[in-house]
């Protein structure tokens, strides 16, 4: 791995993705990407008794799918990197439980899925995996009680809002060919603009993601344009915008290749107030949509910059503001000779 000026890595290896696997709730089958994700439950239970059951089986569905497409078995796995939003990564904890990979739990908030990405690509590089299995997972169900209110009190959503995306994403990163390229990495820092409403966690988090895409092109040199597409976490239609004004006041314009994947995910009539979030948001998107697209060519090169708002359910509480941190990835179409 070389490190690109102060925040950027490059793999000094082909680093690839040998498949990846998603599994979803009703909602976001029902949205725009519908036909993206190899698993889509119909009820939020997702056949389990309880709610905490139910994210273990999209995690565990995730990885199966994923295991079952690079035709690997999970003692094919040198390290599991996993993280989620229940207490204490719990999800992970218990899937790590049933797998017996060697398991290092990571926690970014909605920020997981790139940061377990760039932690295996880098293990990978370096010489000290060959396969690493990464995955992340969120439920609506079990985060909107712990960061804002149980979802049985049916309150409406605040227009900031954002609601958070039952699924789970896995990848699979090796050194082995594979269709997609993991290149690059900038790791952000911790930013906080001094909001403390788990309510608006979009306007939370904008300032994270310009952060890393401003330091990302001052790394690599680049500009907007050398992308196909530049997708955010889950900034919604309230940290979007943010986002945009934040980067054209540094002259930075991305409004022409730019998505996020909490209005990616859902369409505008769908009962989701700003948009998604959660760790499965930008996964699910990532793992589905996104490397399809890679994989068959019609996407080049992709950054993928995932948002993460740094709370606990006891951070409102106490009248503190909210730290927020965005990571992000950068994806390529394998190509003949890479090296």
């Amino acid at each position: 791995m070389s490190k690109v000026r102060k925040q950027t890595w490059r793999f000094d290896h082909p680093i690839y993705l040998a498949a990846t696997g998603t599994a979803v709730g009703p909602l976001e089958a029902r949205g725009p990407l519908s036909g993206n994700f190899d698993k889509a439950y119909n009820s939020l239970n997702c056949g389990e008794k309880d709610w905490i059951e139910a994210e273990r089986a999209l995690m565990r569905r995730a990885i199966s799918y994923c295991l079952a497409k690079a035709g690997k078995q999970e003692g094919d796995m040198d390290l599991f990197l996993a993280g989620d939003l229940t207490d204490q990564t719990v999800t992970s904890n218990f899937i790590a439980k049933e797998n017996r990979v060697p398991f290092i739990g990571m926690f970014g908030a909605c920020s997981t899925s790139m940061e377990t990405l760039a932690a295996g690509a880098q293990l990978v590089d370096s010489g000290y995996a060959d396969n690493v299995l990464c995955a992340v997972s969120s439920h609506n169900a079990t985060a909107e009680r712990q960061f804002r209110n149980p979802t049985e009190y049916g309150g409406p959503l605040n227009l900031t809002q954002t609601f958070t995306v039952t699924g789970a994403g896995a990848a699979i990163v090796t050194k082995e060919r594979g269709k997609v390229r993991v290149c690059e990495a900038t790791i952000g820092r911790v930013i906080d603009w001094g909001i403390g409403d788990p309510n608006n966690l979009g306007s939370a988090m904008a300032p994270a993601a310009a952060d890393t895409i401003w330091t990302h092109f001052q790394d690599t040199g680049r500009v907007p344009d050398d992308y196909d597409l530049i997708v955010t976490g889950d900034l919604s239609s309230v940290g979007t915008p943010i986002l945009k004004e934040l980067l054209i006041e540094k002259g930075l314009d991305i409004s022409n290749v730019h998505q996020d994947c909490g209005l990616m995910i859902y369409s505008s009539d769908q009962p989701v107030g700003a948009g998604g979030s959660g760790c499965a948001c930008s996964a699910v998107v990532t793992y589905g949509y996104l490397y399809k697209r890679l994989a068959e060519g019609s996407l080049k090169r992709v950054l993928v910059v995932a948002t993460g708002a740094l709370l606990n359910k006891a951070t409102p509480k106490q009248k503190d503001t909210i730290p927020c941190i965005a990571h992000g990835v950068v994806l390529e179409t394998a190509k003949e000779g890479d090296q």
